[in-house]
Formats: structure tokens, C-alpha cells, sequence
């Protein structure tokens, strides 16, 4: 029965990838859910007749019910804007789970030494790692979930961060390697997995708005490499191939993510993001100049040729599905309408991605930067919705700018720009964005909803 179990585990961890790798295309992304859904369902079945489960069924069937319960409700229930803080907690919960196994055989060996001979000490260094790297995505993940539900206004600091911060994981660290060449007490495994749950949370907390999406993937393949870690301590096929595809995943995205922004991952953990950089930054010459929403939407109406670049306000202004509606306005007129998408928009990987789609705009009017970058300078009208630093010029100019490298839409090669925006202030970064002062541009103040409705009415009226 051990050797057929093993067996299914290996189909589902195929189906996994292949269900993994359907999801790298927005036409596939749907089934490739699917498959790896019915691979996890398949390889939790299989679980219940390995032989070391030993009669432990109604616990199983019973945190089964709790979890999955929690999540049907849940994923029912959330707004898509609201997708990104579901996604961190959920993956702070798989992270959770990894170091709770940990925990668990770390326990039983503490009250038994002779299971570590069992295990080997390979399976108690990686049980151990496991441990430390689950509880920091954990704790981590918890305090992005914070940030991105609202509950945390803006990143926090405090005196000396960093240096309390590596004092933290050095003897969290140095307590893990005592765990795995003796027989811990019950103290030493509490103050370590404190210490690991204190770091995650403490390195998260600076993270700003601009680099969630670095850092909710780093988590996520934090996450992975836990679960994959777990599986060698439990010797479990299913768990090591699965942790492992959902670590180097998440650790090529996180690498995406930051190459995107132009920066390094350490900067991104270990340096503020934006504010003052020693040195003064290009002053800007002009000033914004507003526009209403029905002239704004008259102007759309006559262009030939129309970018939308949205960014975090559309999300959070729920205005994806009116802007989807002038669209449709727009392209009966003979209007040709394209999205960009930057890498980095939004709060999570694939964002503005996620609310277009379920807005119902077409995968193929969905365009990324280096798709449709060169396409701006003969473009009428470029929209801009909730979007800031992505778009803002002084990237490719300042060389004093904190954004400086960082690659962005070419929205001011536009041949007129407006920009929809509850205010004048400036995006996460805390730069102040050069696009909004240029003298094509035009600034349309208010909710993105509301302000998006009132251009389609003006369209309507023509």
C-alpha cells in the first residue's frame, strides 16, 4: 500500500506542474487551476491509506472540514480588489503549516531523542530550516495581509531597525543549530520559533505600498521551500516536488518583480523605498492642470488611438468594470483601445491583470510594458487611472531620483495624457511624478468610478 501511495503521489505532483505551467497563460490560467486543485484533492485522498496514519482519520476529516470550510466561505465572499491581502494570508497560512509540522516533529524528538536517529540528521537540519524560513513567511505574510486590508496605514521604522533585526535571526539562527545537535528543552523551542515569527514580522514592516509585490512573492516562495523542506522530514514525495516547483516559482517571480522596479532584493528588504536620498531632486517646472470629466470624455470620443494604464486607485476606486464599459463605447466609435500593464502595478503580481479580466476586457487588448512601451508616441489620448509611480518620466531622466532606472510606461510620449485622481499627492514612493506637471497633460479629479461614469456619459451625449 506504501508503494502505491507513493505512486499517486508522484502522478499528482506531475499534475501539479503541468497544472502550474497552464497557469503561465491567461487563456489556460482557468483549467491549470483546476488540474493542480484536483492533484492536491487526489493526494490528500491517498494520504488517508498510507499506512503510518495509524486511525487518525476523524482528526483529518475534521481539519478538512475547518480549513476548507473557511476557505469556500471566504473565496466566495472576497471582492476581487480585495484579492491581494487574500493571497498574503493564504500564503502566510501555507508558510504557518510548515513551521506547525516543524514544530510538531520537533517536539517529539525533544521528548524522544531516539526519533532523531530515525529522522537522520540531514531531516533534522531541514526540518529545522523549515521551521525558521515557514514562521518568518508566516508572520511575514500576516503583516503584508495588515498592510494591504488597510489595517496598517503606512511602513513603520523605528531606531536602529536593521541591526535589531540581524540580532534577531543570528539567535534565531544559533538556537536553530542547537535544536539540531542536541536535545532542545521546551524554552529553547518556544524562544525559537518567537524569534522566527518576530523577524518575519519585522521584515515586513517596512516594506512601503510600491513594493508589496516583491515582497508578497518572496514570501510565497519562502512558503514553498518550508513546505518542500517539511517533506523531507516526513518523507513525503508529494510535499518535497510540490514545495519545491512552488519555491523556484516564486523565487523567479520575486526576481521578475524586483528587475522590474530596477532594484536589488536586499534594497527592497533592507532600504526604504523613495524619501529623501541625500541628494536634491530635479525641480519640477509648471503645474497641474485640471480638466472635467465630460470634457475629458469628449476627448477620449475623438481619438483615434487610446492607452489605459491602470494602477492601484482603479482598484481601489472599483472602477474597472466602468471603464470597460466606455471602452466598449469607444471601440463601437472605431476607437482603437489598448491596456498596459506594468510588471509592478497594483499590490500583487498580475493585479490589474486579474480586475480587467474579471471586468471582461480580452486577454489579447491586455498588453505589458515591453509589448506596447514603443506604441505611446502615437497614441492620442493616454488614460491614466490610479496609476503613479509607474508612469512617472523622472525614472528615465533624474539620475538623483529614488525611481531613477526603474523601468516605466512611456505615457508622456503621448500626444495628450489625462490622469484620473482623487488628489494631488504623490504615489507610494513618496516622488513627486513629473507626467502630472507636463503641458499636454490633464488632471481629472475624483473617485475613478464616478468620474469614469460621468466621461461616458459625455460619449453617450455625441
Amino acid at each position: 500500500m506504501s508503494g502505491i501511495v507513493e505512486l499517486v503521489y508522484f502522478a499528482t505532483a506531475v499534475t501539479f506542474i503541468l497544472g502550474l505551467k497552464r497557469m503561465s497563460h491567461p487563456t489556460t490560467a482557468r483549467s491549470g487551476i483546476h488540474w493542480a486543485g484536483v492533484a492536491m484533492v487526489v493526494a490528500t485522498v491517498a494520504t488517508f491509506f498510507h499506512p503510518e496514519i495509524d486511525g487518525r482519520y476523524i482528526l483529518m476529516l475534521l481539519a478538512i472540514a475547518i480549513g476548507g470550510g473557511v476557505a469556500w466561505m471566504g473565496g466566495r465572499k472576497v471582492e476581487m480588489t480585495d484579492m491581494p491581502q487574500m493571497i498574503a494570508i493564504y500564503n502566510g497560512m501555507g508558510g504557518g503549516a510548515a513551521a506547525a509540522i516543524a514544530a510538531v516533529e520537533l517536539i517529539r524528538v525533544a521528548n524522544d531523542p531516539a526519533l532523531a536517529q530515525g529522522h537522520g540528521p540531514m531531516a533534522l537540519w531541514l526540518g529545522v530550516l523549515g521551521a525558521l524560513i515557514g514562521s518568518v513567511a508566516f508572520s511575514g505574510s500576516v503583516v503584508a495581509w495588515a498592510k494591504l486590508d488597510g489595517r496598517m496605514k503606512k511602513a513603520m521604522y523605528f531606531p536602529n531597525q536593521q541591526w535589531i533585526n540581524l540580532a534577531v535571526i543570528v539567535l534565531a539562527v544559533i538556537l536553530g543549530i542547537v535544536i539540531a545537535t542536541t536535545t532542545p528543552s521546551g524554552v529553547t523551542l518556544l524562544l525559537f520559533f518567537v524569534l522566527a515569527l518576530a523577524f518575519g514580522a519585522m521584515m515586513a514592516l517596512p516594506i512601503g505600498g510600491a513594493d508589496m509585490p516583491v515582497i508578497i512573492s518572496l514570501f510565497n516562495a519562502f512558503t514553498g521551500l518550508a513546505v518542500a523542506m517539511e517533506g523531507f522530514v516526513l518523507d513525503n514525495a508529494a510535499m518535497i516536488i510540490a514545495g519545491t516547483v512552488v519555491g523556484a516559482a516564486g523565487t523567479l517571480l520575486t526576481q521578475l518583480m524586483a528587475k522590474a522596479m530596477n532594484r536589488k532584493i536586499s534594497n527592497v528588504l533592507f532600504k526604504q523605498f523613495g524619501g529623501s536620498q541625500g541628494k536634491e531632486q530635479t525641480e519640477i517646472e509648471g503645474s497641474m492642470k485640471g480638466v472635467d470629466p465630460s470634457d475629458a470624455g469628449i476627448q477620449m470620443a475623438y481619438a483615434d488611438r487610446v492607452i489605459i494604464v491602470p494602477g492601484y486607485g482603479m482598484a481601489v476606486a472599483q472602477a474597472q468594470h466602468k471603464i470597460w464599459e466606455m471602452v466598449e463605447l469607444l471601440t463601437e466609435r472605431g476607437t482603437d483601445v489598448k491596456f498596459a500593464i506594468h510588471p509592478v502595478a497594483g499590490r500583487m503580481p498580475g493585479h490589474m491583470n486579474v480586475l480587467l479580466a474579471e471586468a471582461g476586457v480580452p486577454y489579447d487588448m491586455i498588453l505589458d510594458l515591453e509589448e506596447i512601451n514603443n506604441d505611446f508616441d502615437t497614441t492620442d489620448v493616454t488614460l491614466v487611472i490610479g496609476a503613479n509611480d509607474v508612469v512617472n518620466p523622472v525614472a528615465k531622466s533624474d539620475p538623483d531620483s529614488p525611481l531613477y532606472g526603474m523601468p516605466v510606461l512611456n505615457a508622456d510620449q503621448s500626444k495628450n495624457v489625462l490622469v484620473i485622481k482623487r488628489g494631488q499627492g504623490a504615489g507610494f514612493s513618496g516622488v513627486e511624478n513629473h507626467l502630472f506637471y507636463l503641458d499636454h497633460t490633464r488632471m481629472v479629479y475624483g473617485d475613478g468610478q464616478k468620474v469614469v461614469g460621468e466621461m461616458i456619459a459625455s460619449i453617450k451625449t455625441l
